[in-house]
């Protein structure tokens, strides 16, 4: 059946809220919306089985308007606790990375589909008064709203924060930017890489005496949003307390140099600056990774017994007797002597001699491993975390899955990243009590899309 089929059998049937004024259907939707967040936070002690093992954010609801990385990684996270996430895009070509490929799972972007399952996507142009009153209508009916526009950008649009917390003075608006809503350099649009760049990550990252490298993932754009996810779930239940909602400030260049940590810690009280030092450790020895006669291991001696434990696996035991390797202060001042006599012995076996050789010794060893071994790995399966889903137009599709477990409840029946626009009048509706003569108008204008999906 076409979706103009669809509307008008609705309409043959009739809908009561098509002669309900707008402000009456939002009341009409309320008592539901309050009635789900009453049963998420009541006591789980006295509630039947079926509630004991619901998702933590069953029943919270969150307009996410981020795209790219840090947001929707922040928003997918969310999703798996059982959140209820509605995706909104600009129509036609919606999020970024739906056309960062190839590679191309059938017609979407294998970098898209990695972090946006268990969303809804609406296609609405903000820019159109009517599009941004429909945000204005969810903040009412949601709990959080996550953004990463360019500070000031949704206020020209009525969006802002102190817009939307006077109709929905609960609601928990959480903003992602480069670098802050305020400062100097707030205006400038947040990319990773110049993130990464400007707080320092790069200049710790690369081969020793070379030159600085890029992370080989956008690690700057997912601590911003693990950070996100953290900080909303904190507002939430902050919320509980108060009754009120706040304003977050989440940014690329703060998340990223609070992960400096002890490298920061280093300059701010010795002012001692930091050094690229490839897998190895600036502070400890033999803290690395090794070649072998056919790929890569770490090491990770980080005491004298297990330095001791490495020579005697290594035939070495002249090394673990020697009076300039009996201590890590000693083995960090001769670090170069001892690395050349320890690498030239592990390139004389293979990769996996050496894990079994290790095996049991207590020294933590790991290969470094590509992609395909990752995947292969019997832990990483056994944690779940190949997560398999049937999406609507690319048929069966693989992501990572969530890297937490509950005891109490199971992550299974996701919702596969959503086609641009495949939920629009489905939130329209259930969401919001469109009626389907305000549909056929947005629709019309061109103020919302709707992909209709062969299921």
């Amino acid at each position: 059946m076409s979706y103009h089929s669809w509307l008008s059998l609705n309409k043959m049937t009739g809908n009561m809220l098509s002669v309900v004024p707008r402000l009456r259907r939002i009341q009409l939707i309320s008592p539901r919306i309050q009635m789900s967040r009453l049963k998420f936070t009541t006591t789980i002690g006295n509630q039947p089985q079926d509630e004991c093992n619901m998702k933590p954010l069953k029943g919270i609801k969150v307009i996410d308007l981020t795209r790219v990385l840090a947001g929707p990684f922040a928003t997918m996270i969310l999703g798996d606790l059982g959140a209820e996430i509605i995706k909104v895009e600009k129509p036609g070509a919606g999020d970024d990375t739906r056309a960062w490929g190839p590679p191309f799972v059938g017609q979407e972007s294998a970098y898209f589909i990695s972090v946006n399952r268990n969303k809804k996507s609406m296609a609405v142009n903000l820019k159109d008064p009517r599009g941004a009153r429909i945000i204005t209508e969810l903040a009412e009916v949601c709990d959080v709203l996550v953004e990463n526009y360019l500070p000031g950008k949704l206020s020209k649009m009525g969006l802002s924060y102190q817009d939307l917390a006077t109709v929905a003075p609960r609601l928990i608006y959480c903003s992602i930017s480069g670098y802050g809503q305020t400062g100097p350099q707030s205006h400038k649009p947040g990319y990773d890489s110049i993130a990464s760049a400007i707080s320092g990550m790069m200049h710790i990252t690369g081969p020793e005496n070379g030159d600085p490298v890029r992370p080989g993932v956008a690690m700057t754009d997912l601590a911003t949003g693990l950070y996100a996810h953290g900080a909303i779930l904190a507002a939430l239940l902050q919320r509980q307390k108060t009754g009120k909602g706040v304003h977050i400030d989440c940014n690329l260049l703060s998340s990223q140099v609070a992960c400096l940590t002890h490298i920061a810690s280093n300059y701010l009280n010795t002012k001692k600056e930091a050094k690229r030092w490839g897998t190895a450790h600036e502070s400890i020895v033999p803290y690395q990774g090794f070649k072998t006669s056919d790929g890569f291991l770490v090491v990770a001696a980080g005491n004298d017994q297990q330095f001791v434990k490495v020579c005697k696996v290594l035939s070495l035991d002249n090394l673990a007797d020697d009076p300039k390797y009996k201590t890590n202060t000693l083995r960090v001042q001769h670090r170069e002597e001892l690395l050349q006599a320890l690498s030239k012995r592990f390139s004389e076996d293979t990769t996996d001699e050496w894990i079994r050789r290790f095996d049991g010794t207590g020294v933590p060893v790991g290969p470094i491993n590509n992609i395909q071994q990752v995947f292969s790995d019997p832990q990483v399966s056994h944690n779940g975390l190949i997560l398999e889903m049937e999406h609507p137009t690319s048929g069966t599709i693989q992501v990572p899955g969530p890297a937490v477990r509950f005891s109490n409840f199971e992550f299974d029946r996701p919702l596969p990243p959503p086609v641009i626009g495949q939920h629009t009048v489905q939130v329209l509706r259930d969401t919001l009590g469109y009626n389907d003569d305000v549909i056929h108008e947005l629709l019309k204008l061109k103020t919302i899309e709707q992909h209709e999906v062969q299921l």
